[in-house]
């Protein structure tokens, strides 16, 4: 099993610039894994990941009717829940993986529940970024939106500092790069995308037929500019029970911490990069860190200096094993430009993409 290290930095140096060029093209040049890892994050992050990483498993656990509340069709299933939508490598349907999207307009304005719509792009052709969230009730899932709101808000917040680093790059490399560029995508963007993934424990037929790199998340490049990763959480849901208590009419503030196992029962589990030369080599995240990959959006916008990396993502051949992790896509307004020569935006960049994704 071929992995590697990825680069590290510091919150501390990423707020005081201290970031060198020999460090960015390390971390996201043409020759690198297209990953860098902020360590040093806040100090609620720990806490946080954990309790929004519980909620995974609490609403992959709930009931078919459930699902129904907070799940749109009309929206390609980007918003809201999604299972069984996202095409793999032979072109099936991904059975064993559900998602939650939320749109993070919320970072701009705490009133927006998705985007505005425009007169270039109206709500009628482009659903899946401007429907409004589908959030489930907090009588089913209490306390899980503000969890996953302070949560995407703090990852969004280091997402910017990591972009004003790569302006810092760019702007000496790249003729007429216009000043603080990346780093205004991404904090005033309302279309920057969150996903909460839980991955389900493998069905025993299937363990017992043996890996298949594809059957869970298959390679593929994010399509926006710095896409922020948590760590995985593995619960062992035959030990740990992942149903929501019921406690009558009573509420709670928060759901349970759901017990997290000490590491993946299963090695080969986790995110998978492909190297430069196409070798696939696993990457881990430490749990108190932040890591964030390249998008082909990143990639149009440096010109190439940066490249966007492809990756894929293997859940845990071990039984009753679920993994849970949070991707959140920072992505450029619908009519930004992410070609500057071309001038095309990321709406019409985007588009595309999204119909060659999903089932």
């Amino acid at each position: 099993m071929a992995t590697a290290q990825p680069v590290v930095v510091s919150l501390a140096d990423l707020k005081s610039g201290n970031i060198s060029f020999e460090t960015l093209q390390e971390a996201f040049g043409p020759d690198s894994l297209g990953i860098l890892v902020v360590k040093d994050v806040p100090t609620e992050f720990p806490q946080l990941r954990h309790q929004l990483l519980s909620y995974a498993s609490y609403m992959g656990n709930l009931s078919e009717p459930d699902f129904e509340n907070f799940t749109n069709e009309a929206a390609k299933y980007l918003v809201g829940w999604s299972k069984g939508r996202e095409k793999l490598k032979d072109g099936g349907a991904d059975e064993y993986k559900g998602s939650f999207y939320a749109n993070c307009a919320f970072y701009v304005d705490p009133s927006l529940e998705s985007a505005k719509p425009t007169e270039k792009f109206p709500l009628e052709k482009f659903p899946e970024y401007l429907a409004p969230n589908s959030w489930p009730p907090n009588e089913m899932l209490p306390g899980f939106r503000p969890t996953m709101e302070q949560m995407c808000s703090l990852i969004i917040d280091t997402a910017v500092l990591v972009a004003r680093a790569c302006d810092k790059f760019a702007e000496k490399e790249i003729s007429g790069y216009p000043s603080a560029y990346l780093e205004k995508v991404v904090k005033s963007s309302s279309t920057t995308k969150a996903r909460l993934l839980h991955y389900y424990p493998m069905p025993e037929e299937m363990i017992a037929e043996g890996q298949d790199e594809d059957n869970w998340c298959a390679v593929h490049k994010d399509h926006g500019c710095l896409t922020g990763l948590t760590s995985a959480m593995f619960i062992d849901e035959l030990k740990t029970d992942a149903k929501v208590p019921s406690l009558g009419e009573k509420v709670l503030e928060l759901l349970p911490l759901l017990e997290e196992l000490p590491a993946s029962p299963d090695p080969q589990a986790g995110l998978w990069i492909k190297d430069r030369k196409g070798v696939p080599v696993q990457v881990k995240i430490p749990r108190d860190c932040i890591a964030f990959q390249t998008g082909e959006a990143l990639e149009r916008i440096t010109r190439g200096k940066f490249k966007a990396v492809e990756h894929s993502v293997r859940g845990a051949y071990a039984k009753g094993v679920a993994r849970n992790t949070l991707a959140v896509f920072t992505q450029p307004n619908l009519e930004d430009e992410v070609d500057l020569d071309q001038h095309i935006s990321f709406g019409d960049f985007a588009r595309g993409i999204i119909a060659k994704n999903t089932v």
